[in-house]
Protein backbone atom coordinates (compact mmCIF):
# COMPACT_ATOMS: atom_id res chain seq x y z
CA UNK A 1 0.00 0.00 0.00
CA UNK A 2 1.43 3.48 -1.04
CA UNK A 3 1.52 5.40 2.31
CA UNK A 4 2.41 8.84 0.55
CA UNK A 5 0.63 11.63 -0.18
CA UNK A 6 1.20 14.70 -2.08
CA UNK A 7 -0.06 18.14 -0.49
CA UNK A 8 -0.25 21.67 -2.41
CA UNK A 9 -0.27 24.40 -0.22
CA UNK A 10 -1.56 27.10 -2.17
CA UNK A 11 -0.54 30.44 -1.15
CA UNK A 12 -2.34 33.07 -3.18
CA UNK A 13 -4.11 36.58 -2.59
CA UNK A 14 -7.69 37.02 -3.74
CA UNK A 15 -9.10 39.16 -6.32
CA UNK A 16 -10.26 41.10 -3.02
CA UNK A 17 -14.24 40.56 -3.06
CA UNK A 18 -14.07 39.63 -6.81
CA UNK A 19 -15.83 35.95 -6.44
CA UNK A 20 -15.56 35.52 -10.57
CA UNK A 21 -11.81 36.89 -10.66
CA UNK A 22 -11.07 34.83 -7.62
CA UNK A 23 -12.32 31.61 -8.75
CA UNK A 24 -10.36 32.11 -11.90
CA UNK A 25 -7.05 32.04 -9.50
CA UNK A 26 -8.29 28.94 -7.60
CA UNK A 27 -9.23 27.17 -10.89
CA UNK A 28 -5.88 28.02 -12.39
CA UNK A 29 -3.86 27.03 -8.80
CA UNK A 30 -5.92 23.30 -8.70
CA UNK A 31 -4.50 22.69 -12.64
CA UNK A 32 -1.04 23.58 -11.69
CA UNK A 33 -1.46 21.08 -8.40
CA UNK A 34 -2.27 18.63 -10.45
CA UNK A 35 0.68 19.35 -13.34
CA UNK A 36 2.32 18.51 -10.03
CA UNK A 37 0.84 15.08 -9.45
CA UNK A 38 -0.66 16.60 -6.19
CA UNK A 39 -3.00 14.63 -4.68
CA UNK A 40 -4.62 17.53 -2.43
CA UNK A 41 -4.53 20.73 -2.53
CA UNK A 42 -5.21 23.52 0.16
CA UNK A 43 -6.14 27.66 0.24
CA UNK A 44 -6.63 29.35 2.77
CA UNK A 45 -9.47 30.85 5.25
CA UNK A 46 -12.49 32.82 3.35
CA UNK A 47 -10.42 33.51 0.37
CA UNK A 48 -13.39 33.10 -1.59
CA UNK A 49 -14.20 36.17 -1.64
CA UNK A 50 -11.70 37.49 0.69
CA UNK A 51 -11.05 38.28 4.07
CA UNK A 52 -13.21 40.92 5.57
CA UNK A 53 -9.89 43.91 5.65
CA UNK A 54 -12.05 46.73 6.21
CA UNK A 55 -13.66 46.01 9.50
CA UNK A 56 -10.20 47.56 11.38
CA UNK A 57 -10.10 49.52 8.76
CA UNK A 58 -12.84 52.08 8.26
CA UNK A 59 -14.70 51.63 12.12
CA UNK A 60 -16.45 48.78 11.72
CA UNK A 61 -18.29 48.55 15.21
CA UNK A 62 -20.05 52.05 14.00
CA UNK A 63 -23.49 51.48 14.50
CA UNK A 64 -25.78 52.22 11.22
CA UNK A 65 -23.24 53.58 8.90
CA UNK A 66 -23.14 53.85 4.97
CA UNK A 67 -19.74 52.50 4.52
CA UNK A 68 -20.27 49.54 6.90
CA UNK A 69 -23.84 49.04 5.15
CA UNK A 70 -22.63 49.09 1.52
CA UNK A 71 -19.43 46.70 2.02
CA UNK A 72 -21.43 44.31 3.73
CA UNK A 73 -23.66 44.23 1.07
CA UNK A 74 -20.82 43.95 -1.62
CA UNK A 75 -19.05 41.23 0.59
CA UNK A 76 -22.68 39.41 0.53
CA UNK A 77 -23.33 39.72 -3.53
CA UNK A 78 -19.26 37.96 -3.47
CA UNK A 79 -20.07 35.26 -1.37
CA UNK A 80 -20.60 31.99 -2.96
CA UNK A 81 -24.00 29.94 -2.88
CA UNK A 82 -23.52 26.28 -2.69
CA UNK A 83 -26.88 25.11 -3.85
CA UNK A 84 -26.72 27.34 -7.13
CA UNK A 85 -23.81 25.41 -8.21
CA UNK A 86 -21.50 28.36 -7.90
CA UNK A 87 -18.87 25.38 -6.71
CA UNK A 88 -19.26 23.45 -9.74
CA UNK A 89 -16.42 24.45 -11.84
CA UNK A 90 -13.65 23.56 -8.82
CA UNK A 91 -15.71 20.04 -8.34
CA UNK A 92 -15.25 19.37 -11.46
CA UNK A 93 -11.45 20.23 -11.50
CA UNK A 94 -11.39 17.62 -8.62
CA UNK A 95 -12.81 14.86 -10.78
CA UNK A 96 -10.96 15.29 -13.59
CA UNK A 97 -7.86 15.79 -12.05
CA UNK A 98 -8.46 13.30 -9.50
CA UNK A 99 -7.50 15.81 -6.69
CA UNK A 100 -8.92 16.80 -3.54
CA UNK A 101 -9.50 20.22 -2.31
CA UNK A 102 -9.81 21.75 0.88
CA UNK A 103 -11.33 25.58 0.15
CA UNK A 104 -12.08 28.42 2.36
CA UNK A 105 -15.43 30.54 1.38
CA UNK A 106 -17.95 32.73 2.53
CA UNK A 107 -20.59 31.17 2.38
CA UNK A 108 -24.30 32.33 1.28
CA UNK A 109 -26.31 29.22 2.30
CA UNK A 110 -30.01 28.98 1.59
CA UNK A 111 -30.97 26.85 4.11
CA UNK A 112 -30.11 29.96 6.56
CA UNK A 113 -31.98 32.35 3.80
CA UNK A 114 -29.33 32.93 1.99
CA UNK A 115 -28.85 36.71 3.54
CA UNK A 116 -26.21 36.25 6.02
CA UNK A 117 -22.77 34.47 5.33
CA UNK A 118 -20.19 31.73 7.10
CA UNK A 119 -16.70 31.23 6.91
CA UNK A 120 -17.12 27.71 5.87
CA UNK A 121 -14.26 25.10 4.92
CA UNK A 122 -15.51 22.93 2.16
CA UNK A 123 -14.08 19.52 1.42
CA UNK A 124 -14.42 18.32 -2.07
CA UNK A 125 -13.22 14.62 -2.92
CA UNK A 126 -11.16 12.98 -5.54
CA UNK A 127 -14.42 12.73 -7.42
CA UNK A 128 -15.46 15.36 -7.32
CA UNK A 129 -18.11 15.20 -4.34
CA UNK A 130 -18.37 17.86 -1.92
CA UNK A 131 -18.27 15.46 1.05
CA UNK A 132 -18.78 18.40 3.92
CA UNK A 133 -19.18 22.13 4.55
CA UNK A 134 -17.99 22.95 7.71
CA UNK A 135 -19.19 26.42 9.38
CA UNK A 136 -16.75 27.91 11.51
CA UNK A 137 -18.18 27.90 14.93
CA UNK A 138 -16.40 30.95 16.34
CA UNK A 139 -16.34 34.09 14.25
CA UNK A 140 -13.57 36.03 15.91
CA UNK A 141 -13.99 39.51 17.05
CA UNK A 142 -14.59 41.76 14.76
CA UNK A 143 -15.51 39.09 12.33
CA UNK A 144 -18.70 38.53 14.12
CA UNK A 145 -19.58 41.73 12.57
CA UNK A 146 -19.91 40.53 9.18
CA UNK A 147 -20.24 36.71 9.88
CA UNK A 148 -22.42 34.46 11.00
CA UNK A 149 -21.89 31.65 13.83
CA UNK A 150 -21.82 28.12 12.09
CA UNK A 151 -23.00 24.71 13.38
CA UNK A 152 -21.23 21.39 14.16
CA UNK A 153 -22.41 19.70 10.69
CA UNK A 154 -19.40 20.17 9.23
CA UNK A 155 -17.13 18.42 12.67
CA UNK A 156 -16.33 15.16 9.86
CA UNK A 157 -13.00 13.92 8.61
CA UNK A 158 -12.86 12.09 5.49
CA UNK A 159 -10.63 8.88 3.75
CA UNK A 160 -7.37 10.26 1.69
CA UNK A 161 -5.70 7.48 0.85
CA UNK A 162 -4.33 5.94 4.18
CA UNK A 163 -4.83 9.05 6.07
CA UNK A 164 -8.04 10.72 7.45
CA UNK A 165 -8.14 14.22 7.05
CA UNK A 166 -9.73 16.86 8.47
CA UNK A 167 -10.05 20.65 8.84
CA UNK A 168 -10.63 24.07 11.13
CA UNK A 169 -10.86 27.65 10.46
CA UNK A 170 -8.22 30.52 11.51
CA UNK A 171 -9.02 30.20 15.71
CA UNK A 172 -11.45 27.52 15.55
CA UNK A 173 -8.06 25.56 15.47
CA UNK A 174 -7.62 26.98 19.47
CA UNK A 175 -10.68 25.37 20.64
CA UNK A 176 -10.33 21.96 22.56
CA UNK A 177 -13.10 20.45 21.89
CA UNK A 178 -13.44 20.91 18.09
CA UNK A 179 -9.89 19.23 17.90
CA UNK A 180 -10.70 16.31 20.43
CA UNK A 181 -13.99 15.89 17.89
CA UNK A 182 -11.50 15.36 14.61
CA UNK A 183 -9.00 13.54 16.47
CA UNK A 184 -11.59 11.12 17.54
CA UNK A 185 -12.86 10.46 14.67
CA UNK A 186 -9.29 9.27 13.71
CA UNK A 187 -8.01 12.36 12.03
CA UNK A 188 -4.25 11.86 11.37
CA UNK A 189 -4.25 14.69 8.91
CA UNK A 190 -5.31 18.14 9.99
CA UNK A 191 -5.96 21.05 7.67
CA UNK A 192 -5.87 24.65 9.18
CA UNK A 193 -6.74 27.13 7.20
CA UNK A 194 -5.61 31.38 8.26
CA UNK A 195 -6.57 34.55 6.65
CA UNK A 196 -2.50 34.73 6.67
CA UNK A 197 0.28 36.02 8.38
CA UNK A 198 2.74 33.57 10.43
CA UNK A 199 1.97 35.51 13.75
CA UNK A 200 -1.42 33.03 13.29
CA UNK A 201 0.15 29.66 11.86
CA UNK A 202 3.89 29.54 13.58
CA UNK A 203 3.29 28.59 16.80
CA UNK A 204 0.10 26.22 16.68
CA UNK A 205 0.56 24.42 14.04
CA UNK A 206 3.45 22.65 15.85
CA UNK A 207 1.26 22.16 18.75
CA UNK A 208 -1.45 21.02 17.38
CA UNK A 209 0.59 18.48 15.72
CA UNK A 210 2.54 17.70 19.03
CA UNK A 211 -0.90 17.21 20.84
CA UNK A 212 -2.61 15.05 17.93
CA UNK A 213 0.49 13.20 16.51
CA UNK A 214 -0.22 14.02 13.21
CA UNK A 215 0.52 15.53 10.13
CA UNK A 216 -0.97 19.24 10.43
CA UNK A 217 -0.88 21.34 7.19
CA UNK A 218 -1.62 25.28 7.58
CA UNK A 219 -2.39 27.23 4.79
CA UNK A 220 -3.07 30.87 4.78
CA UNK A 221 -3.59 33.81 1.94
CA UNK A 222 -1.49 36.83 1.32
CA UNK A 223 -3.24 40.77 0.80
CA UNK A 224 -0.70 43.70 0.07
CA UNK A 225 -2.26 47.36 0.11
CA UNK A 226 -2.08 47.18 -4.08
CA UNK A 227 -4.10 44.22 -3.68
CA UNK A 228 -7.25 46.27 -3.32
CA UNK A 229 -9.36 46.29 -6.48
CA UNK A 230 -9.95 49.85 -8.14
CA UNK A 231 -13.54 49.11 -8.07
CA UNK A 232 -13.82 48.26 -4.18
CA UNK A 233 -16.80 50.65 -2.53
CA UNK A 234 -15.14 53.08 -0.39
CA UNK A 235 -11.93 52.79 -1.49
CA UNK A 236 -10.22 55.83 -0.41
CA UNK A 237 -11.36 55.41 3.42
CA UNK A 238 -9.72 51.55 3.73
CA UNK A 239 -6.70 52.39 1.84
CA UNK A 240 -6.25 55.23 4.55
CA UNK A 241 -5.39 53.44 7.40
CA UNK A 242 -4.00 50.00 5.28
CA UNK A 243 -0.63 49.07 6.67
CA UNK A 244 1.14 48.04 3.21
CA UNK A 245 0.88 43.85 4.23
CA UNK A 246 -2.50 42.89 5.39
CA UNK A 247 -1.39 39.53 5.61
CA UNK A 248 2.29 37.80 4.73
CA UNK A 249 1.44 34.18 4.44
CA UNK A 250 2.92 32.17 6.62
CA UNK A 251 1.68 28.67 5.28
CA UNK A 252 3.64 25.19 7.03
CA UNK A 253 3.66 21.76 7.58
CA UNK A 254 4.54 20.02 10.73
CA UNK A 255 5.13 16.39 11.62
CA UNK A 256 3.77 14.07 14.10
CA UNK A 257 6.24 15.13 16.10
CA UNK A 258 5.54 18.25 16.16
CA UNK A 259 8.65 19.19 13.65
CA UNK A 260 8.69 21.65 10.89
CA UNK A 261 8.61 19.62 7.39
CA UNK A 262 8.42 23.26 5.94
CA UNK A 263 8.85 26.11 8.44
CA UNK A 264 6.62 29.45 7.65
CA UNK A 265 6.72 30.88 4.11
CA UNK A 266 6.78 34.53 4.25
CA UNK A 267 5.58 37.07 1.25
CA UNK A 268 5.74 34.31 -2.01
CA UNK A 269 2.77 33.66 -3.56
CA UNK A 270 2.07 30.18 -5.50
CA UNK A 271 1.77 26.40 -4.66
CA UNK A 272 3.96 25.17 -1.76
CA UNK A 273 4.45 21.58 -2.56
CA UNK A 274 5.03 18.23 -0.08
CA UNK A 275 4.98 15.06 0.07
CA UNK A 276 4.27 13.29 3.51
CA UNK A 277 4.06 9.79 4.54
CA UNK A 278 1.52 8.21 6.85
CA UNK A 279 4.14 5.83 8.18
CA UNK A 280 5.58 8.59 10.78
CA UNK A 281 1.88 8.94 12.19
CA UNK A 282 2.14 5.33 13.89
CA UNK A 283 5.56 6.03 14.92
CA UNK A 284 4.39 8.77 16.90
CA UNK A 285 1.66 7.21 18.32
CA UNK A 286 3.43 4.51 20.06
CA UNK A 287 4.16 6.62 22.81
CA UNK A 288 0.70 8.95 22.79
CA UNK A 289 -2.40 8.51 21.73
CA UNK A 290 -4.98 11.53 22.47
CA UNK A 291 -7.98 9.03 21.90
CA UNK A 292 -6.50 5.62 21.90
CA UNK A 293 -3.92 4.62 24.91
CA UNK A 294 -3.53 7.76 26.38
CA UNK A 295 -7.36 8.81 27.05
CA UNK A 296 -9.96 7.73 29.63
CA UNK A 297 -13.37 7.62 28.45
CA UNK A 298 -14.28 6.35 31.27
CA UNK A 299 -13.82 9.91 32.97
CA UNK A 300 -13.62 12.35 29.99
CA UNK A 301 -15.86 12.05 27.18
CA UNK A 302 -16.85 14.26 24.28
CA UNK A 303 -20.69 14.82 22.83
CA UNK A 304 -20.73 16.28 19.63
CA UNK A 305 -23.96 17.59 17.36
CA UNK A 306 -23.70 17.58 13.99
CA UNK A 307 -27.18 18.72 13.59
CA UNK A 308 -27.24 21.52 10.63
CA UNK A 309 -28.67 24.10 12.42
CA UNK A 310 -32.20 25.85 10.24
CA UNK A 311 -34.31 28.71 11.75
CA UNK A 312 -37.84 26.25 9.24
CA UNK A 313 -37.80 23.23 9.26
CA UNK A 314 -40.95 21.85 6.77
CA UNK A 315 -43.00 19.21 7.34
CA UNK A 316 -44.72 18.30 3.89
Amino acid sequence: MNTTLKIAMAQIAPVWLDKKATLNKIENAIKEAAEGQCELVVFGEALLPGYPFWLALTGGAEWNTTVNKELHAHYVSNSICIEKGELSSVCELAKEHHIAIYLGIMERPLDRGGHSIYASLVYINEDGAIKSVHRKLQPTYDERLTWAPGDGNGLQVHPLKAFTVGGLNCWENWMPLPRTALYGQGENLHIAVWPGSDHNTKDITRFIARESRSYVVSVSSLMSKTDFPEHTPHLEAILKNAPETLANGGSCIAGPDGEWIVAPVLHKEGLIIQTIDFNRVLEERQNFDPVGHYSRPDVTKLTVNRERQTTVEINS
